[in-house]
């Protein structure tokens, strides 16, 4: 199988993050997460781990607003040249509520409107981490269309991109990979994105809501106690000619493995309604992690159920080919496990 990875990730390590109540505590979403599942994968025999191509600026302005993108770009250096006392990191200090705002021209006026939360700290190696987190996106989905035998690949993503939306950052992303690469495999056949992340995929949302050529699914947290808690839930289906083609499967908290994977039976079922049955002759594109915190449990009772669920999933996929890439996951300790575990079954 072959897997998508950058180096340039290392350089996006912000100093802190600001969780609720104002606690500034060690940034979460670290490059330790690649080292855990590195380590796991190069301890198979069948992971062949490559460096992602560099696809330029149009697939990502094709998915994302260009002065969003710009401010990316040049948010650092202008924060450097800024009169600011603490440079260690840009966070502003208001978020824009983003009724009818005026687009601001000042550093810190940008930031606000650009950054949903305090999570998206940008540091020096930001936008290059993004740019090629994209890219590894982006490599990991060309493969499917190059003639060759690969029906399964893995782009390992740092930083991760599904809370980022048309033009805002969100949830330790900047740039949505999975997003960017749907995109432009939307024009070569139909596209199928399924969220497995434990949070709500909003920026995904916000970008394929109004649009029928790439069917979006959604596994997740209930938002109504979870990030990002203003999407995500099950009354939103998409919009105009969109409308249809987005689906979120909100989950409440304490469920078990048999219900989660009758959820991921139900988003199958849904996949094959006769409106949208065409995307399983296209590509599906899985993006997340299965579960937050630990791996799947091993109850006695559930083995069987969760087998033969399992077994459903590898069907439908084997429909098409596919191409997955990494979101969250901050239970380092189990994240090689639980990558493994997913992508064993296709390799």
């Amino acid at each position: 199988m072959k897997v998508y990875y950058s180096e340039a990730h290392r350089k996006h390590e912000p100093p802190f993050e600001i969780f609720a109540g104002g606690f500034r505590t060690a940034y979460m979403e670290n490059p330790d997460r690649m080292d855990r599942i590195l380590n796991a994968l190069r301890g198979t025999d069948w992971a062949d781990i490559a460096e992602p191509k560099d696809f330029g600026l149009d697939p990502i302005y094709a998915v994302h607003d260009k002065d969003y993108v710009d401010f990316l770009a040049s948010a650092w250096t202008e924060w450097l040249a800024s009169e600011a006392e603490d440079k260690s990191t840009l966070l502003p200090a208001t978020i824009a509520l983003r009724r009818h705002p005026p687009r601001p021209t000042s550093l810190l006026r940008r930031a606000a409107y650009y950054m949903m939360d305090p999570s998206v700290c940008i540091v020096e190696g930001t936008y290059p981490a993004a740019l090629a987190s994209a890219n590894c996106a982006l490599s990991a989905a060309t493969v499917l269309t190059s003639g060759n035998r690969n029906r399964c690949t893995f782009a390992l993503c740092r930083p991760p991109g599904h809370h980022a939306g048309k033009d805002y950052a969100g949830g330790y992303c900047f740039i949505n990979n999975a997003a960017v690469a749907a995109n432009w495999l939307s024009t070569n056949a139909n596209v199928a994105l399924l969220d497995m992340d434990y949070h709500c995929g909003n920026g995904t949302q916000d970008i394929f809501y109004e649009r029928n050529d790439v069917l979006t699914i959604s596994i997740h947290a209930d938002p109504h106690f979870e990030y990002p808690y203003y999407a995500g839930y099950t009354d939103e289906t998409g919009s105009g000619i969109g409308l249809g083609f987005h689906k979120n499967f909100s989950l409440e908290k304490g469920r078990e493995d048999g219900r989660y994977l009758s959820v991921l039976e139900e988003a199958r079922s849904f996949s094959a309604h006769s409106r949208i049955r065409t995307y399983l002759s296209g590509y599906l594109r899985g993006n997340g992690r299965l579960c937050r915190g630990s791996t799947w449990k091993d109850k006695s009772d559930n083995q069987r159920h969760r087998r033969d669920r399992e077994a459903d999933f590898r069907a439908w996929s084997a429909n098409c080919q596919q191409s997955s890439s990494m979101e969250g996951g901050y239970n380092n300790e189990a994240l090689g496990r639980n990558i493994l575990a997913f992508l064993d079954q296709f390799a």
